[in-house]
C-alpha cells in the first residue's frame, strides 16, 4: 500500500523541550489538529533504537529471558532485547544484547521483519528484530540494572505463552509469530 496519496494533515506551531536524560527527551509541541483546532501534544522521543533476537536453537528451542520490568510494576518473559545507541548497528545490537543477557554467541544473525513503530501516537520509538542461529553458550554479562532467569523453550510453547497472554512485550510477541510463520513458510 502506497503512502504517497497521504498528506500531514497537522500542524505544528511550536515545539518546547520539557525533559531530557540520557534514555529519552520530551517535548511538548502547540499544534493545529487536522479537525482545525488548537491544542498540545507531547512527544517522547527515545536516544536508542529498540533491537530483539530471537535465539532459535538447532533443535527448534527458544531461549527467553524473564524480568521485573520497573514502569509496568510487573514480570515479563521476552526475547532478548534492548536499546542500540547511536553508531552501532541494530544487527551488532543485537549480538552484544543476546551475549550480554543469555550468555548465548550466534554464528548468524538476520533480520526478522521490516522495521517497527512503539506505541507510535506517544512516541517515535523504532525497532528491529532479528533471528539468531548457530548458538553456543559463554557467560552472560547483564547491565546493573538487569537481574534474568533464563529459559528454553520450543517456540511452539513461545507462542501459546503470546496467544494465553504470558508473553506481552510488543518487540517479544511480533518477534515469535513472525518467526512462527517464518518457519512454517
Amino acid at each position: 500500500m502506497s503512502d504517497e496519496k497521504y498528506t500531514n494533515p497537522w500542524q505544528t506551531k511550536s515545539t518546547r523541550p520539557v525533559y531530557n536524560n540520557p534514555w529519552i527527551s520530551i517535548r511538548e509541541d502547540q499544534v493545529v489538529r487536522p479537525n482545525g483546532s488548537e491544542g498540545l501534544y507531547g512527544v517522547v522521543s527515545m536516544r536508542n533504537h529498540a533491537v530483539g533476537v530471537v535465539p532459535l536453537h538447532d533443535d527448534g528451542t527458544i531461549t527467553l529471558v524473564g524480568q521485573w520490568r520497573y514502569t509496568m510494576e510487573e514480570y515479563s518473559w521476552e526475547i532478548p532485547e534492548g536499546g542500540c545507541p547511536e553508531g552501532e548497528s541494530p544487527i551488532e545490537c543485537a549480538r552484544r544484547e543476546l551475549q550480554e543477557e543469555t550468555g548465548l554467541i550466534a554464528a548468524l544473525v538476520e533480520p526478522l521483519g521490516g522495521e517497527l513503530h512503539l506505541s507510535n501516537s506517544v512516541t517515535d520509538e523504532r525497532g528491529n528484530l532479528f533471528v539468531a542461529t548457530g548458538l553456543t553458550q559463554s557467560e552472560a554479562a547483564p547491565e546493573e540494572t538487569e537481574e534474568f532467569e533464563v529459559r528454553r523453550v520450543p517456540l511452539s510453547e513461545a507462542v501459546e505463552m503470546v496467544v494465553s497472554g504470558q508473553i506481552n512485550d510488543a518487540l517479544s510477541v511480533m518477534a515469535l509469530l513472525l518467526l512462527e510463520r517464518k518457519l512454517r513458510g
